[in-house]
């Protein structure tokens, strides 16, 4: 053991002991190296902040337009079938494709649609004859990177809204009644 002690003491003793003169790197590489990645690291997070941003703004506008689609009965379309009234006195209007499909269309080019690029409507329906679903698509092209992805990246959004026709004196009281 002793023997040992003595080893480590003279191989201490022969190397010699380090100076700061002595040192010849540079943390340059590192520096670069972090604020590349600093950058990176931004870049990624305003890309991800637009296209949450540019999808939220698609899902508001598939919102409007499916809310205009469920309103876009004919109650005084004529005929017996033209409204009918549920179990619980509660009137249902009859939606159809293509009057759906009509309302979204013009609601879609009556609204301000600028910042919004390649905007499609995919699909205006009526799945029960009560409710509108309206798909809508658009491309989201990133804000700085848009050479990794130039012809951008498509977003779809499904929206379904129902309207329901209510006669008069069916208002109840209370905050969401409007009493």
């Amino acid at each position: 053991m002793i023997a040992g002690l003595s080893r480590r003491r003279r191989d201490r003793a022969s190397t010699p002991a380090f100076t700061p003169a002595e040192d010849d790197g540079s943390i340059l590489p590192l520096v670069i190296a972090s604020c590349a990645l600093g950058l990176a690291v931004i870049l990624m997070v305003s890309a991800a902040s637009s296209l949450y941003l540019e999808r939220v703004r698609l899902f508001s506008l598939a919102d409007a337009a499916a809310l205009a689609g469920a309103e876009s009965f004919d109650v005084d379309g004529g005929g017996p079938a033209a409204v009918a009234v549920g179990d619980d006195g509660v009137a249902l209007p009859p939606l159809t494709d293509a009057g759906v499909a009509s309302t979204v269309t013009a609601f879609l080019a009556d609204e301000p649609t600028a910042g919004i690029h390649d905007l499609h409507m995919d699909g205006a329906t009526t799945p029960d004859g009560r409710s509108a679903r309206v798909t809508l698509s658009a491309s989201w092209i990133p804000p700085v990177a848009s050479l990794f992805a130039p012809d951008g990246v498509r977003i779809d959004v499904t929206s379904t809204a129902r309207s329901v026709l209510v006669g008069p004196g069916a208002a109840q009281v209370g905050p969401a009644g409007g009493g």
